[in-house]
């Protein structure tokens, strides 16, 4: 029987969950190579989830078993583009599925949204999560107030890593640079705002409560903004029932002089961020309802703050040679399929919605259809060969298992937790023996 052989571009958990359904679904026998530009696995599991929330990083060890797989290989350091072309995976494959996910923030599109001090939420949590995109010494937090614009489960990640003490975040896999910086951090003051009200807010109820048992930080609100007529409240899902129960009780709370303090502020849209060679203050529009749609009253705030983090959703960015709708910041596509023998999930497929488990079910409509349109026996060379012809040598499972080592003995030499990331690629190649490979 001819072998099936499928490319994977993405090793977060849309590219692993569509390994998964492909060694499942596939009737008989299946080669799959995991592609991944970074030279460490996992994607947003590893690079996304904050360091703190260790139970929903442990999907780790789930994916992990999905790379041990027979018949599924993990290629690292691997970059759609620049070292293999659309053209060279469809050659090699009988079949490519595109599952890189939403990589960068969504704009404001205010003035002052590009001045010093004015950053984007992804950039800031791939700084403590410790991504080679981003620098240790990229961050300072030399403040003392910062806003952060939205109010979703990223908001409330960036708000309490910023709000927690380093010796709170020590047994974590925060980078011994970051934990420093962390530590040396003059933040005093934290500003959640949201343009909505709470009921609309979209973190989770068990992350709220989270938020307010910080020992180190007052967390707040403003009677008037966490207001919700019953009427507008009784429709509702007990979990937004119970995210509006939590922050009313919050706007009773009297501030106790902790070391930190975070306002969660609602009913408020930024209009402009302040500031002449850097931010010095963020300008914010009262809001309310219209017909469903948010609207402005006249009525204008103006928070003073050194940094602005805008948290207000993620979007893809388009692959070389891969189609894109502008629009919806999505590979254009009907059931996973993009065209012959190109297929797509996850976040690129459907937008930045769901959670972490949503690709899962995802990946196995696209399998399906994948399955239904492919025919085995297409591809005609090897990447192998592709790749050993240029000289680009992969990051390989063995050598990602050599990097964890590294970052346990880190961990231990450091007496810190399990694990202590390194930080950037010559390091995660130092502890793999591949310095030899040209290091970008």
């Amino acid at each position: 029987m001819v072998t099936l052989r499928v490319a994977i571009v993405g090793s977060g958990p849309a590219g692993i969950y569509t390994a998964e359904a492909l060694i499942k679904q596939c009737p008989g026998p299946v080669e799959v190579d995991v592609l991944e530009r970074l030279p460490t696995p996992y994607g947003l599991v590893r690079y996304g989830v904050a360091p703190d929330h260790t139970s929903i990083k442990s999907i780790a060890g789930y994916l992990r078993r999905v790379l041990e797989s027979p018949g599924v290989r993990f290629l690292g350091g691997i970059e759609l583009g620049s070292d293999v072309s659309v053209d060279d995976l469809m050659s090699c494959y009988d079949a490519v599925v595109y599952c890189t996910g939403a990589m960068v923030d969504r704009r404001l599109g205010i003035p002052g949204e590009d001045l010093p001090g004015s950053v984007a939420a992804t950039d800031f949590v791939n700084w403590y999560c410790g991504h080679p995109d981003v620098p240790p010494d990229a961050f300072s937090l030399d403040v003392e107030e910062v806003v952060v614009i939205g109010v979703g489960n990223v908001a409330v990640d960036v708000a309490r890593i910023m709000a927690k003490t380093a010796g709170e975040l020590r047994d974590t896999d925060v980078p011994q640079d970051v934990l420093d910086r962390l530590a040396a951090s003059r933040v005093r003051r934290i500003h959640m705002v949201g343009r909505r009200g709470p009921e609309h807010a979209k973190f989770t109820l068990k992350e709220l409560r989270e938020l307010g048992e910080l020992p180190n930080a007052d967390v707040l609100t403003v009677p008037g903004e966490v207001k919700v007529e019953p009427e507008d409240l009784a429709p509702l899902s007990r979990q937004i029932k119970g995210n509006v129960d939590v922050l009313r009780s919050w706007s009773e709370r009297v501030p106790s002089g902790r070391p930190r303090r975070l306002d969660l502020r609602f009913w408020l849209r930024p209009v402009e961020i302040l500031g002449d060679s850097r931010v010095e203050g963020v300008r914010l529009e009262r809001t309310r309802l219209e017909g469903g749609r948010v609207v402005g009253t006249g009525e204008f705030e103006t928070i003073p703050a050194g940094m602005v983090v805008r948290s207000v959703g993620y979007q893809s960015v388009p692959l070389a040679g891969v189609p894109f709708d502008a629009a919806s910041m999505t590979v254009p596509n009907v059931a996973g399929k993009v065209s012959d023998r190109q297929y797509v999930s996850g976040w690129l497929k459907r937008g930045p919605t769901g959670v972490i488990g949503t690709n899962k079910s995802d990946a196995a409509e696209t399998v399906r259809t994948l399955l239904a349109g492919t025919a085995p026996g297409t591809a005609r060379r090897r990447l192998d060969d592709v790749l050993a012809a240029r000289g680009v040598v992969p990051v390989t499972y063995a050598d990602w298992l050599a990097i964890e080592a590294a970052e346990a003995g880190l961990a231990a030499d450091l007496d810190r937790g399990e694990r202590v990331k390194l930080v950037g690629r010559a390091a995660m190649l130092a502890a793999c023996g591949r310095l030899s490979r040209p290091v970008s």
